[in-house]
């Protein structure tokens, strides 16, 4: 009964230890890069890193912020996300998504992933 109650645990602490974060604080003189720079450097993990996939940002914050997809330094789009909002773009296999925080102070966001639908 006690070997149980310890692989239980065991378990619960190795999930949320290999858990990828997905809500961000950003402070205001901050850019933070969520893909695009390899395995082990991104901020968030995408679970279909090197294919095309869907990310979607959510302003969970109370200030809007700005997220911007490049592709080799050239910024490809650029993208305001206003506080409880979400934003649903294609994120190409190439593409480095960023997240640019308002210059007015702190706010707060999450950034998922999806397959493509085929």
């Amino acid at each position: 009964m006690k070997k149980g109650i310890l692989i239980i645990l065991l378990s619960i602490l190795v999930h949320g230890i290999a858990s990828a974060q997905t809500e961000f604080d950003l402070d205001p003189s901050q850019s933070m890069i969520m893909t695009g720079k390899g395995p082990g450097q991104d901020a968030t993990i995408n679970p279909y890193f090197g294919q095309d996939c869907y990310a979607i940002v959510k302003n969970l914050g109370k200030r809007k912020f700005s997220f911007r997809i490049q592709q080799d330094g050239k910024i490809i789009q650029e993208t305001t996300v206003l506080k409880g909002e979400s934003k649903r773009v294609k994120l190409l296999k190439d593409h480095e998504l960023y997240l640019d925080p308002n210059p007015e102070g702190k706010t707060r966001a999450s950034v998922a992933y999806e397959p493509l639908e085929e």
